[in-house]
């Protein structure tokens, strides 16, 4: 990369803060990238631009500028710009620059090691087959990455039981003048003793090489000739072997062979929550699927998932080896330039995609339920729940910290089969053995706020009697109406001792903008974002709106079995009665997937596709 010059664009703090007039005056036009400084001189961010002056002046117009940039911009005391030739080499410096400085505002990738292999050595007369991480300065293949020392053992132990390679270290090897104990379970031909002729082991270096590759199935066809040929010749015991071999393949290929992928190809999935993200990278290689990593970018602040995804893929593969094509779990609004970074990094054509079919969506679906799970675990960390709790108790000035939390939603449609939800947690997480719903009768169709007054004093009554513990603070899913009515059900019981706090959806209803409705206070208390407290009524108040969603379904599909099916387009009355009777029942149909349901006659893969849409999108949640 050629950076063309260097503007040392650092302006002194001035009396009343950073001269943005005077600095953006002379700042020039060219790509580059910027580095923001805080008045202790430490970097707090950096950005890349195509055109410096357009990029740097947005974040000084207060108009155009969010909570966050301003919280950010308010703390720069100096800004450094570096020029390049192009947008393509600023992309590349400021990937560098991050990962060197890690400042506090931009998503860093953390964790940066070296990924493993699989090495095969070329300089002997019976190679051997060996872990490996680090610099490759040994003559011989190298097969990966893989995305974790784990997955390489595993593919080690595999191949032992199909190729009888030897795995041990020269110096074992060099000094062994009796078998070991591999040879003697059948996973080393014991090369070292003299135990097995070099063609054999030749034919089993050579079948290791095609299995590496992800030629298991050409593989298993050159067995399957050996077979009938040792067969033939009358010499059963060989051709015993090579089918147990074609049995051991075929068992391990239908685990890691992912149907319809030739070449290499990376899947990349992200979830993300407040200020906590999760990234799932699923590697595959010559159409075998090597495992997948898991990544927590470090992030100040709540991000797009898009703009997540568009700084982690040059993060991490600045330094890596780069598959063919990269399927992501959303669209980017700098594609291309990605595309000409990676090509060029990786010297050949690199493709990014996102809209994808058949198997490659059924995989990137995978991929993306993995990250929302891995993502629910790091939100249920015991201690970082904790500290969710702390400051919590901080943002909301109670005196103690609390110990329970419970949190109430209403669902319905257009007024019909309502459903209150309430769910608990404590400071371990959430308590789901408490978790109730309540079916709203007796109020008019879509009032949500007789539909909380009857929740709230039903859930209540029972406190009253002794049926649960009482929460420190309830949370309602509203604004100051749902909080009233709420607090006229507590006064009812003559409740008086739990902090009521409503979460009403901020502006452009985008999560981390909540207001929170306090009783005693008449205007809405604001959270800091980056908060872990706001992170924690996040959470809560989303799995109070799952479980009311999930409730309403169940009761509406119970008032009217088929009322579902039937609006769907193209499925008429005798393939509803055949769905039922294949799946047992509307229950079993909710809980089937794609693949399950084009296995029923007459339904096609689209028309399977409508009928899971209708259970698992519905409503912006699935069951």
């Amino acid at each position: 990369m050629v950076v063309t010059s260097k503007s040392c664009g650092v302006v002194d703090l001035l009396e009343n803060g950073f001269d943005s007039a005077g600095f953006l005056k002379n700042l020039t036009t060219r790509p580059g990238i910027y580095k923001m400084l805080n008045d202790r001189g430490e970097i707090i961010y950096i950005g890349k631009a195509k055109n410096l002056k357009n990029r740097v002046s947005s974040y000084f117009k207060t108009q155009t500028t969010s909570v966050k940039q301003q919280v950010m911009v308010a703390k720069v005391a100096a800004i450094e710009v570096t020029v390049t030739h192009t947008e393509g080499e600023a992309l590349l410096l400021e990937c560098q620059q991050i990962k060197r400085h890690k400042p506090r505002y931009n998503i860093c990738l953390r964790d940066d090691r070296s990924f493993p292999y699989i090495y095969l050595s070329s300089e002997h007369d019976f190679p051997q087959i060996a872990y490996h991480r680090g610099s490759k300065h040994k003559k011989g293949r190298y097969f990966g990455p893989y995305p974790s020392a784990g997955a390489v053992k595993e593919s080690l132990k595999l191949l032992q039981r199909l190729f009888p390679i030897r795995q041990c270290d020269e110096g074992t090897y060099n000094n062994r003048t009796r078998p070991c104990l591999q040879y003697q379970i059948g996973r080393c031909s014991g090369p070292c003793v003299g135990l097995v002729e070099k063609a054999q082991y030749d034919l089993d270096v050579q079948s290791t090489v095609m299995f590496l590759e992800g030629k298991g199935h050409l593989l298993i066809d050159e067995l399957i000739v050996k077979m009938e040929k040792a067969s033939i010749l009358l010499e059963f015991e060989q051709a015993a072997g090579f089918r147990d071999q074609i049995i051991k393949l075929r068992s391990v290929l239908e685990k890691q062979f992912v149907s319809g992928e030739k070449g290499d190809v990376d899947l990349i999935a992200c979830a993300s929550k407040g200020n906590v993200a999760c990234v799932q990278v699923f590697f595959i290689r010559n159409g075998q699927h090597l495992g997948h990593k898991v990544f927590f970018p470090e992030m100040n602040s709540e991000q797009e998932v898009s703009s997540i995804i568009e700084a982690f893929i040059p993060q991490y593969y600045i330094d890596k080896l780069i598959p063919s094509e990269l399927i992501i779990s959303h669209e980017l609004t700098e594609k291309p330039l990605l595309i000409e970074f990676l090509s060029k990094q990786a010297k050949h054509a690199v493709n990014i995609s996102a809209n994808v079919r058949s198997e490659r969506l059924k995989w990137l679906q995978m991929a993306m339920t993995n990250a929302e799970n891995s993502l629910l675990s790091k939100l249920a960390d015991k201690q970082g729940m904790y500290a969710r709790f702390l400051s919590l108790q901080e943002e909301l000035g109670c005196k103690e910290l609390p110990k329970r939390l419970e949190c109430f939603d209403i669902s319905h449609t257009q007024g019909a089969q309502t459903v209150a939800s309430c769910v608990v947690f404590d400071r371990e997480g959430p308590v789901k053995s408490a978790y109730r719903r309540f079916n709203i009768e007796g109020i008019t169709g879509g009032d949500d706020y007789a539909a909380i007054h009857q929740a709230v004093f039903r859930r209540f009554k029972r406190l009253k009697q002794g049926e649960h513990q009482a929460p420190d603070i309830l949370f309602i899913d509203g604004g100051r109406g749902q909080v009233n009515e709420a607090q006229k059900a507590l006064a009812e019981l003559d409740i008086n001792n739990v902090m009521i706090v409503g979460v009403s959806k901020g502006p452009d209803r985008k999560p981390g903008m909540e207001k929170m409705i306090l009783v005693d206070h008449e205007q809405p208390l604001d959270i800091v974002p980056s908060a872990s407290g706001l992170l924690l009524i996040q959470h809560i108040r989303d799995e109070a709106h799952r479980f009311a969603i999930t409730g309403h379904r169940a009761r509406r599909g119970k008032a009217s079995n088929q009322s579902v099916l039937e609006s769907i387009p193209g499925l008429g009355a005798k393939r509803r009665q055949l769905l039922l009777k294949q799946f047992g029942g509307l229950q079993g149909i909710t809980c089937a997937g794609v693949d399950a349901l084009c296995s029923v006659d007459g339904i096609s893969r689209q028309l399977a596709e409508r009928i899971y849409e209708l259970f698992h999108h519905q409503d912006g949640d699935s069951i």
